[in-house]
């Protein structure tokens, strides 16, 4: 005699069996979609990283540009030290001979 009813067999083989091998079916099948998105993801991010350094400026551009913007404005602090200079002579020039 088997410690198992005929009530208990028949319900693994009908139900339990079936059941465990969905599960098993769809637990593989979200993996193998999760590792197919992750390899996408990193093809996609490898791409974006080369557009990055194909379409970015260089170091020595951006040095180059940033050594022209510094003397373009130390060229305009000069100018407007120079006039303020000049407004300040012309008021001392007011005060001292006032008309």
């Amino acid at each position: 005699m088997s410690p198992f009813s005929p009530e208990i067999l028949w319900w693994i083989t009908a139900i339990d069996l079936p059941a465990l091998g969905g599960l098993f079916w769809l637990i593989w099948r979200t993996r193998r979609e999760h590792e197919q998105a992750i390899a996408d993801t990193r093809a996609a991010l490898a791409d974006f990283k080369l557009e990055v350094a194909k379409s970015y400026a260089a170091i020595g551009d951006v040095r180059e540009v940033e050594k022209r913007l510094v003397s373009h404005l130390l060229r305009i602090e000069s100018k407007l030290d120079a006039t303020a200079m000049k407004t300040e002579a012309l008021r001392a020039k007011e005060s001292r001979n006032p008309e």
